[in-house]
Protein backbone atom coordinates (compact mmCIF):
# COMPACT_ATOMS: atom_id res chain seq x y z
CA UNK A 1 0.00 0.00 0.00
CA UNK A 2 1.66 3.50 -0.73
CA UNK A 3 -0.21 6.74 -0.33
CA UNK A 4 -0.66 7.71 -4.32
CA UNK A 5 -3.22 4.06 -4.05
CA UNK A 6 -6.90 3.85 -4.42
CA UNK A 7 -7.08 1.51 -1.49
CA UNK A 8 -5.02 3.91 1.01
CA UNK A 9 -7.07 7.35 -0.34
CA UNK A 10 -10.16 5.69 -0.42
CA UNK A 11 -10.11 3.55 2.54
CA UNK A 12 -7.27 3.36 4.61
CA UNK A 13 -6.99 6.80 5.71
CA UNK A 14 -10.56 7.57 5.84
CA UNK A 15 -11.35 4.43 8.11
CA UNK A 16 -8.24 5.05 10.25
CA UNK A 17 -8.66 8.45 11.06
CA UNK A 18 -12.94 8.27 11.39
CA UNK A 19 -12.10 5.63 14.11
CA UNK A 20 -9.62 7.28 15.74
CA UNK A 21 -10.97 10.42 15.97
CA UNK A 22 -14.28 8.66 16.94
CA UNK A 23 -12.45 6.78 19.87
CA UNK A 24 -10.58 10.33 20.95
CA UNK A 25 -14.15 11.62 21.16
CA UNK A 26 -15.21 9.48 23.48
CA UNK A 27 -12.27 10.25 25.73
CA UNK A 28 -10.58 6.71 25.47
CA UNK A 29 -7.48 8.09 24.47
CA UNK A 30 -5.24 4.61 25.18
CA UNK A 31 -7.55 3.06 22.88
CA UNK A 32 -7.10 5.66 20.07
CA UNK A 33 -3.36 5.59 20.62
CA UNK A 34 -4.02 1.60 20.20
CA UNK A 35 -5.23 2.04 17.10
CA UNK A 36 -3.05 3.97 15.74
CA UNK A 37 -0.08 2.07 16.15
CA UNK A 38 -2.39 -1.14 14.82
CA UNK A 39 -3.27 0.70 11.70
CA UNK A 40 0.41 2.01 11.63
CA UNK A 41 1.16 -2.06 11.39
CA UNK A 42 -1.12 -3.31 9.09
CA UNK A 43 -0.08 -0.34 6.67
CA UNK A 44 3.53 -1.81 7.35
CA UNK A 45 2.25 -4.96 7.02
CA UNK A 46 0.56 -5.16 3.91
CA UNK A 47 3.72 -4.87 1.87
CA UNK A 48 4.82 -8.06 3.31
CA UNK A 49 3.62 -10.02 6.59
CA UNK A 50 6.33 -12.03 7.09
CA UNK A 51 8.49 -8.67 8.53
CA UNK A 52 6.00 -7.40 10.58
CA UNK A 53 8.08 -9.97 13.86
CA UNK A 54 11.35 -7.71 12.56
CA UNK A 55 10.22 -4.44 13.17
CA UNK A 56 8.08 -5.38 16.90
CA UNK A 57 11.21 -7.06 17.27
CA UNK A 58 13.67 -4.48 16.97
CA UNK A 59 11.00 -1.77 19.02
CA UNK A 60 10.98 -4.39 22.19
CA UNK A 61 14.58 -4.30 21.85
CA UNK A 62 15.41 -0.94 21.61
CA UNK A 63 12.34 0.11 24.20
CA UNK A 64 14.12 -2.23 26.49
CA UNK A 65 17.86 -1.08 26.63
CA UNK A 66 16.62 2.62 26.39
CA UNK A 67 14.60 1.92 29.52
CA UNK A 68 17.87 0.75 30.95
CA UNK A 69 19.85 3.17 29.60
CA UNK A 70 17.45 6.29 30.99
CA UNK A 71 16.89 4.51 34.49
CA UNK A 72 17.81 7.33 37.06
CA UNK A 73 19.52 4.28 39.12
CA UNK A 74 21.91 3.49 36.31
CA UNK A 75 22.10 7.12 35.60
CA UNK A 76 23.34 8.15 39.06
CA UNK A 77 25.21 4.50 40.14
CA UNK A 78 26.43 2.95 37.24
CA UNK A 79 30.24 4.03 36.06
CA UNK A 80 29.99 5.97 32.68
CA UNK A 81 31.98 3.26 30.87
CA UNK A 82 29.16 0.45 31.93
CA UNK A 83 26.69 3.08 30.57
CA UNK A 84 28.59 3.33 27.43
CA UNK A 85 29.36 -0.38 26.64
CA UNK A 86 25.53 -0.60 26.94
CA UNK A 87 25.03 2.21 24.13
CA UNK A 88 27.33 0.60 21.62
CA UNK A 89 25.79 -2.71 22.33
CA UNK A 90 22.50 -1.42 21.53
CA UNK A 91 24.26 0.68 18.41
CA UNK A 92 25.88 -2.45 17.21
CA UNK A 93 23.03 -4.70 17.27
CA UNK A 94 20.92 -2.07 15.13
CA UNK A 95 23.54 -1.76 12.90
CA UNK A 96 24.46 -5.46 12.29
CA UNK A 97 20.57 -6.26 11.97
CA UNK A 98 20.69 -3.42 9.49
CA UNK A 99 24.03 -4.73 7.65
CA UNK A 100 22.46 -7.85 7.62
CA UNK A 101 19.81 -7.37 5.74
CA UNK A 102 21.16 -4.23 3.86
CA UNK A 103 24.54 -5.20 2.95
CA UNK A 104 25.85 -9.15 3.68
CA UNK A 105 25.08 -9.44 -0.23
CA UNK A 106 26.84 -6.72 -1.14
CA UNK A 107 29.86 -7.70 0.79
CA UNK A 108 29.65 -11.26 -0.06
CA UNK A 109 30.01 -10.24 -3.88
CA UNK A 110 32.97 -8.18 -3.37
CA UNK A 111 34.45 -10.35 -1.03
CA UNK A 112 34.02 -13.23 -3.93
CA UNK A 113 35.70 -11.30 -6.50
CA UNK A 114 38.87 -10.12 -4.13
CA UNK A 115 39.45 -13.59 -2.97
CA UNK A 116 38.60 -15.45 -5.87
CA UNK A 117 36.04 -17.43 -4.04
CA UNK A 118 32.26 -18.69 -4.73
CA UNK A 119 30.59 -18.26 -1.25
CA UNK A 120 27.03 -18.34 -1.35
CA UNK A 121 24.72 -15.13 -1.74
CA UNK A 122 22.08 -14.85 0.54
CA UNK A 123 19.10 -13.07 -1.58
CA UNK A 124 17.47 -11.56 1.25
CA UNK A 125 14.68 -9.40 0.30
CA UNK A 126 15.19 -5.64 1.88
CA UNK A 127 12.45 -5.06 4.45
CA UNK A 128 10.74 -2.18 4.12
CA UNK A 129 11.51 0.74 5.79
CA UNK A 130 14.84 -0.71 7.96
CA UNK A 131 17.31 2.14 7.11
CA UNK A 132 14.70 4.39 8.00
CA UNK A 133 13.18 2.64 11.84
CA UNK A 134 16.69 1.68 12.11
CA UNK A 135 18.27 5.17 12.44
CA UNK A 136 15.45 6.57 14.51
CA UNK A 137 15.98 4.01 17.41
CA UNK A 138 19.35 4.62 17.31
CA UNK A 139 18.68 7.93 18.14
CA UNK A 140 16.56 7.07 20.47
CA UNK A 141 19.29 5.02 22.12
CA UNK A 142 21.51 7.74 22.24
CA UNK A 143 19.09 10.37 23.40
CA UNK A 144 18.30 7.83 26.49
CA UNK A 145 22.07 7.91 27.22
CA UNK A 146 22.09 11.39 27.11
CA UNK A 147 19.07 11.64 29.60
CA UNK A 148 17.56 13.67 26.91
CA UNK A 149 14.64 11.58 27.06
CA UNK A 150 12.94 8.71 29.02
CA UNK A 151 9.82 6.53 28.09
CA UNK A 152 8.51 4.68 29.89
CA UNK A 153 4.97 3.25 28.11
CA UNK A 154 5.94 0.75 25.41
CA UNK A 155 2.35 1.75 23.58
CA UNK A 156 3.92 5.15 23.47
CA UNK A 157 7.24 3.96 21.91
CA UNK A 158 5.48 1.77 19.30
CA UNK A 159 3.39 4.79 18.35
CA UNK A 160 6.77 6.82 17.63
CA UNK A 161 8.55 4.28 16.11
CA UNK A 162 5.53 2.81 13.73
CA UNK A 163 3.55 6.30 13.08
CA UNK A 164 2.89 5.84 9.39
CA UNK A 165 3.12 8.85 8.05
CA UNK A 166 6.75 8.56 8.81
CA UNK A 167 7.15 5.18 9.13
CA UNK A 168 8.43 3.66 5.64
CA UNK A 169 10.69 6.91 4.02
CA UNK A 170 10.83 9.49 6.92
CA UNK A 171 11.46 12.17 8.05
CA UNK A 172 13.69 10.76 10.78
CA UNK A 173 12.04 11.41 14.14
CA UNK A 174 13.11 12.61 17.19
CA UNK A 175 11.15 11.02 20.49
CA UNK A 176 10.81 14.83 21.96
CA UNK A 177 9.71 15.88 18.36
CA UNK A 178 6.32 13.90 18.52
CA UNK A 179 5.74 12.59 22.01
CA UNK A 180 4.53 15.75 23.18
CA UNK A 181 2.23 15.76 20.28
CA UNK A 182 0.48 12.79 20.69
CA UNK A 183 0.35 13.46 24.74
CA UNK A 184 -0.89 16.80 24.23
CA UNK A 185 -4.82 17.33 25.29
CA UNK A 186 -5.05 20.47 22.76
CA UNK A 187 -4.41 17.45 19.43
CA UNK A 188 -7.11 15.34 21.06
CA UNK A 189 -9.57 17.14 19.30
CA UNK A 190 -10.78 17.10 15.74
CA UNK A 191 -9.16 20.52 14.46
CA UNK A 192 -10.77 21.34 11.59
CA UNK A 193 -8.03 23.77 10.18
CA UNK A 194 -5.37 20.94 10.26
CA UNK A 195 -7.68 19.16 8.27
CA UNK A 196 -7.69 21.59 5.64
CA UNK A 197 -4.56 22.21 6.04
CA UNK A 198 -3.38 18.34 6.07
CA UNK A 199 -5.45 17.57 2.88
CA UNK A 200 -4.26 20.88 0.80
CA UNK A 201 -1.00 19.60 1.43
CA UNK A 202 -1.44 16.26 0.43
CA UNK A 203 -3.31 17.12 -2.30
CA UNK A 204 -0.41 19.09 -3.67
CA UNK A 205 1.72 16.34 -2.76
CA UNK A 206 -0.15 13.60 -4.63
CA UNK A 207 0.27 15.77 -7.89
CA UNK A 208 3.96 16.26 -7.69
CA UNK A 209 4.30 12.12 -7.69
CA UNK A 210 1.66 11.12 -9.61
CA UNK A 211 1.42 13.48 -12.60
CA UNK A 212 4.68 15.49 -12.63
CA UNK A 213 7.32 12.67 -10.83
CA UNK A 214 5.66 9.78 -12.46
CA UNK A 215 5.76 11.46 -16.02
CA UNK A 216 9.44 11.90 -15.49
CA UNK A 217 10.38 8.68 -14.61
CA UNK A 218 9.60 7.22 -18.38
CA UNK A 219 12.13 9.62 -19.72
CA UNK A 220 14.63 8.58 -17.22
CA UNK A 221 14.06 5.09 -17.31
CA UNK A 222 14.09 4.89 -21.28
CA UNK A 223 17.55 6.90 -20.89
CA UNK A 224 19.48 5.05 -18.03
CA UNK A 225 17.96 1.75 -18.84
CA UNK A 226 17.45 1.55 -22.79
CA UNK A 227 21.45 0.16 -23.33
CA UNK A 228 22.00 2.50 -26.06
CA UNK A 229 24.13 5.27 -26.75
CA UNK A 230 22.85 8.77 -26.22
CA UNK A 231 23.27 11.79 -28.27
CA UNK A 232 24.18 15.39 -26.63
CA UNK A 233 20.15 16.58 -26.24
CA UNK A 234 19.29 12.93 -25.06
CA UNK A 235 21.61 12.65 -22.36
CA UNK A 236 20.95 16.16 -21.21
CA UNK A 237 16.81 15.09 -21.04
CA UNK A 238 17.82 11.55 -19.64
CA UNK A 239 19.81 13.12 -16.46
CA UNK A 240 17.61 16.16 -16.47
CA UNK A 241 14.44 13.97 -15.89
CA UNK A 242 15.92 12.04 -13.55
CA UNK A 243 16.79 15.51 -11.63
CA UNK A 244 13.48 16.70 -11.81
CA UNK A 245 11.46 13.05 -11.37
CA UNK A 246 13.54 12.52 -8.06
CA UNK A 247 13.34 15.70 -6.36
CA UNK A 248 9.14 15.96 -7.38
CA UNK A 249 8.96 11.85 -6.30
CA UNK A 250 10.48 12.74 -2.73
CA UNK A 251 9.22 16.60 -2.39
CA UNK A 252 5.71 14.66 -3.29
CA UNK A 253 6.07 11.97 -0.65
CA UNK A 254 7.19 14.43 2.27
CA UNK A 255 4.06 16.96 1.38
CA UNK A 256 1.55 14.05 1.62
CA UNK A 257 3.54 12.67 5.02
CA UNK A 258 3.60 15.97 6.26
CA UNK A 259 -0.36 16.27 5.44
CA UNK A 260 -1.90 13.24 6.52
CA UNK A 261 -0.03 14.23 10.12
CA UNK A 262 -1.66 17.35 10.10
CA UNK A 263 -4.88 15.20 9.97
CA UNK A 264 -4.16 13.64 13.53
CA UNK A 265 -3.02 17.63 14.59
CA UNK A 266 0.97 15.94 14.77
CA UNK A 267 3.13 18.47 12.84
CA UNK A 268 6.40 16.10 11.49
CA UNK A 269 9.43 18.36 10.57
CA UNK A 270 10.33 19.75 7.73
CA UNK A 271 12.42 17.57 5.15
CA UNK A 272 12.32 18.77 1.83
CA UNK A 273 12.92 22.84 1.44
CA UNK A 274 13.56 23.74 -2.32
CA UNK A 275 17.08 22.34 -2.72
CA UNK A 276 17.60 22.99 -6.18
CA UNK A 277 17.26 27.01 -5.01
CA UNK A 278 20.65 26.23 -2.94
CA UNK A 279 23.61 28.53 -3.51
CA UNK A 280 26.18 26.10 -2.80
CA UNK A 281 26.44 21.57 -1.61
CA UNK A 282 26.81 23.08 1.91
CA UNK A 283 22.87 24.85 1.42
CA UNK A 284 22.05 22.12 -0.86
CA UNK A 285 22.55 19.14 2.22
CA UNK A 286 20.60 22.00 5.02
CA UNK A 287 17.39 21.56 2.34
CA UNK A 288 17.68 17.90 1.04
CA UNK A 289 16.66 15.49 3.84
CA UNK A 290 16.98 17.62 5.97
CA UNK A 291 16.33 15.35 8.86
CA UNK A 292 18.98 12.66 7.33
CA UNK A 293 21.38 15.32 7.37
CA UNK A 294 20.80 15.96 10.65
CA UNK A 295 20.86 12.68 11.92
CA UNK A 296 24.78 12.29 10.09
CA UNK A 297 25.61 15.54 11.43
CA UNK A 298 24.10 14.93 14.75
CA UNK A 299 25.10 11.06 15.29
CA UNK A 300 28.08 10.46 12.99
CA UNK A 301 30.52 14.09 12.28
CA UNK A 302 29.96 15.78 15.70
CA UNK A 303 31.27 11.99 17.59
CA UNK A 304 34.23 11.82 14.87
CA UNK A 305 34.83 14.96 16.07
CA UNK A 306 33.17 17.58 14.01
CA UNK A 307 35.53 20.43 13.60
CA UNK A 308 37.15 20.89 16.90
CA UNK A 309 40.37 19.07 16.04
CA UNK A 310 41.77 21.02 13.18
CA UNK A 311 40.61 21.52 9.92
CA UNK A 312 42.39 18.64 8.32
CA UNK A 313 40.39 16.46 10.33
CA UNK A 314 37.62 18.53 9.70
CA UNK A 315 37.49 17.72 5.84
CA UNK A 316 38.45 13.99 6.62
CA UNK A 317 35.01 14.01 8.72
CA UNK A 318 33.10 15.64 6.19
CA UNK A 319 34.01 12.94 3.71
CA UNK A 320 33.65 10.22 6.27
CA UNK A 321 30.20 11.82 6.86
CA UNK A 322 29.01 11.76 3.26
CA UNK A 323 30.71 8.87 2.04
CA UNK A 324 28.68 6.61 5.10
CA UNK A 325 26.22 8.69 4.45
CA UNK A 326 26.22 7.39 0.39
CA UNK A 327 26.33 3.66 2.03
CA UNK A 328 23.54 4.56 3.56
CA UNK A 329 21.46 4.83 0.27
CA UNK A 330 22.01 1.48 -1.13
CA UNK A 331 24.36 -2.01 -1.04
CA UNK A 332 25.98 -0.10 -4.39
CA UNK A 333 29.42 1.35 -5.40
CA UNK A 334 27.22 3.71 -7.46
CA UNK A 335 26.15 5.11 -3.78
CA UNK A 336 29.55 5.07 -2.67
CA UNK A 337 30.97 6.80 -4.90
CA UNK A 338 27.90 9.14 -5.03
CA UNK A 339 28.72 9.70 -1.70
CA UNK A 340 32.48 9.99 -2.15
CA UNK A 341 31.45 12.90 -4.69
CA UNK A 342 29.61 14.62 -2.37
CA UNK A 343 31.85 14.21 0.60
CA UNK A 344 34.75 16.32 -1.96
CA UNK A 345 32.39 18.59 -2.96
CA UNK A 346 31.88 19.79 0.58
CA UNK A 347 35.49 19.46 1.31
CA UNK A 348 36.06 21.94 -1.34
CA UNK A 349 33.31 24.14 -0.30
CA UNK A 350 34.41 24.50 3.22
CA UNK A 351 37.67 25.24 1.99
CA UNK A 352 36.71 27.63 -0.42
CA UNK A 353 34.75 29.26 2.88
CA UNK A 354 38.06 29.52 4.85
CA UNK A 355 39.66 31.78 2.02
CA UNK A 356 36.71 34.35 2.11
CA UNK A 357 36.29 34.49 -1.09
CA UNK A 358 32.78 34.35 -2.65
CA UNK A 359 31.04 34.16 -5.88
CA UNK A 360 28.02 35.47 -7.65
CA UNK A 361 24.96 34.09 -6.67
CA UNK A 362 23.77 33.54 -10.64
CA UNK A 363 27.13 31.46 -10.92
CA UNK A 364 26.98 29.71 -7.84
CA UNK A 365 23.75 28.48 -8.53
CA UNK A 366 24.60 27.11 -11.76
CA UNK A 367 27.45 25.29 -10.32
CA UNK A 368 25.82 23.60 -7.43
CA UNK A 369 22.67 22.60 -9.48
CA UNK A 370 24.90 21.41 -12.56
CA UNK A 371 27.28 19.36 -9.55
CA UNK A 372 23.90 17.73 -8.36
CA UNK A 373 22.51 17.27 -11.81
CA UNK A 374 25.69 15.40 -12.48
CA UNK A 375 25.73 12.91 -9.23
CA UNK A 376 22.72 12.58 -9.78
CA UNK A 377 23.71 10.28 -12.45
CA UNK A 378 25.81 7.87 -10.29
CA UNK A 379 22.87 7.38 -7.60
CA UNK A 380 19.97 6.64 -10.37
CA UNK A 381 22.43 4.47 -12.92
CA UNK A 382 22.11 0.33 -12.40
CA UNK A 383 25.89 0.14 -12.73
CA UNK A 384 29.31 2.24 -14.01
CA UNK A 385 28.35 1.23 -17.84
CA UNK A 386 25.06 3.13 -17.89
CA UNK A 387 26.72 6.22 -15.65
CA UNK A 388 29.66 6.48 -18.53
CA UNK A 389 27.08 6.32 -21.45
CA UNK A 390 24.81 9.63 -19.73
CA UNK A 391 28.35 11.05 -18.86
CA UNK A 392 29.74 10.53 -22.58
CA UNK A 393 26.24 11.64 -24.19
CA UNK A 394 26.14 15.04 -21.85
CA UNK A 395 30.09 15.88 -22.75
CA UNK A 396 29.11 15.23 -26.17
CA UNK A 397 32.14 12.46 -26.79
CA UNK A 398 32.56 9.88 -27.83
CA UNK A 399 34.43 6.60 -26.70
CA UNK A 400 36.12 8.92 -24.26
CA UNK A 401 37.96 10.83 -27.40
CA UNK A 402 36.59 14.37 -28.60
CA UNK A 403 34.40 13.83 -31.78
CA UNK A 404 35.71 15.23 -35.00
CA UNK A 405 35.10 18.93 -35.58
CA UNK A 406 31.20 18.90 -37.43
CA UNK A 407 29.89 20.09 -40.48
CA UNK A 408 28.11 22.47 -38.55
CA UNK A 409 25.04 23.47 -41.10
CA UNK A 410 24.03 19.84 -40.86
CA UNK A 411 25.15 19.57 -37.40
CA UNK A 412 22.64 22.67 -36.67
CA UNK A 413 19.93 20.99 -38.29
CA UNK A 414 20.38 17.58 -36.99
CA UNK A 415 20.27 19.27 -33.52
CA UNK A 416 17.33 21.22 -34.24
CA UNK A 417 15.71 17.70 -35.30
CA UNK A 418 16.35 15.93 -32.08
CA UNK A 419 15.18 18.77 -29.78
CA UNK A 420 12.08 18.71 -31.70
CA UNK A 421 11.81 14.59 -31.10
CA UNK A 422 12.37 15.24 -27.39
CA UNK A 423 9.97 18.74 -27.21
CA UNK A 424 7.64 17.60 -24.64
CA UNK A 425 10.74 16.69 -22.52
CA UNK A 426 12.43 19.33 -22.42
CA UNK A 427 9.00 21.36 -22.18
CA UNK A 428 8.55 19.56 -19.02
CA UNK A 429 11.98 19.97 -18.01
CA UNK A 430 11.54 23.54 -18.64
CA UNK A 431 8.33 24.22 -16.39
CA UNK A 432 9.89 22.13 -13.87
CA UNK A 433 13.05 24.05 -13.62
CA UNK A 434 10.58 27.14 -13.25
CA UNK A 435 8.10 25.60 -10.17
CA UNK A 436 11.28 24.70 -8.34
CA UNK A 437 12.93 28.23 -8.45
CA UNK A 438 9.57 30.10 -8.57
CA UNK A 439 7.21 28.79 -6.59
CA UNK A 440 7.19 28.42 -2.93
CA UNK A 441 7.77 25.00 -0.93
CA UNK A 442 4.81 23.27 0.59
CA UNK A 443 6.46 24.33 3.71
CA UNK A 444 5.29 28.03 3.32
CA UNK A 445 1.83 27.29 4.16
CA UNK A 446 2.50 25.58 7.54
CA UNK A 447 2.52 28.93 9.46
CA UNK A 448 -0.22 31.61 9.28
CA UNK A 449 -2.20 29.46 6.36
CA UNK A 450 -5.70 29.57 6.16
CA UNK A 451 -8.45 28.24 3.57
CA UNK A 452 -9.31 30.30 1.19
CA UNK A 453 -11.15 29.62 -1.92
CA UNK A 454 -8.00 29.55 -4.55
CA UNK A 455 -6.61 27.41 -1.68
CA UNK A 456 -9.74 25.08 -1.96
CA UNK A 457 -9.70 25.29 -5.98
CA UNK A 458 -6.15 24.31 -6.24
CA UNK A 459 -6.58 21.28 -3.86
CA UNK A 460 -9.69 19.78 -5.51
CA UNK A 461 -8.36 20.22 -9.14
CA UNK A 462 -4.75 18.41 -8.16
CA UNK A 463 -6.64 15.69 -6.31
CA UNK A 464 -9.14 15.51 -9.12
CA UNK A 465 -6.67 15.18 -11.75
CA UNK A 466 -4.14 12.91 -9.81
CA UNK A 467 -6.55 10.39 -8.97
CA UNK A 468 -7.70 10.48 -12.69
CA UNK A 469 -3.87 9.26 -13.68
CA UNK A 470 -3.93 6.15 -10.49
CA UNK A 471 -3.61 4.09 -13.46
CA UNK A 472 -0.38 1.74 -12.50
CA UNK A 473 1.53 1.43 -9.45
CA UNK A 474 4.87 3.26 -8.50
CA UNK A 475 6.68 2.81 -5.95
CA UNK A 476 8.39 6.10 -4.04
CA UNK A 477 12.30 6.16 -4.87
CA UNK A 478 13.15 6.03 -1.37
CA UNK A 479 10.95 3.17 -0.64
CA UNK A 480 14.23 1.64 -1.90
CA UNK A 481 16.55 2.62 1.00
Amino acid sequence: MIFSSYEFIFVFLPITFLVYFFLVGRRLLQAARVWLVLSSLFFYGWWDVNYLPLILGSMLFNFALGAELARPFNVRRKKGIERKGLLVFGIAANLGLLGYFKYVDFFLVNFNVLFDVGLGLTSIALPLAISFFTFQQIAYLVDCYRCEVKESDFLSYALFVTFFPQLIAGPIVHHKEMMPQFASRWNAVKRYRNVALGLFVFSIGLFKKVVVADTFAVWATAGYDGGVALSFTEAWATSLSYTFQLYFDFSGYTDMAIGIALLFNIRLPINFYSPYKALSIQDFWRRWHITLSRFLRDYLYIPLGGSRQGKVRMYINLFVTFLLGGLWHGASWMFVLWGAMHGVALVLHRFWQNMGVSLPNWFAWVLTFNFVNATWVLFRAPDMASALTVYRGMLGVSSWQLAPLPDWPRSFVVGVTRYYEHFETWLWVSLALLAVLCLNNSAHYLRGWRMEMRHALLAGLSLAFSISQLSSYSEFIYFNF
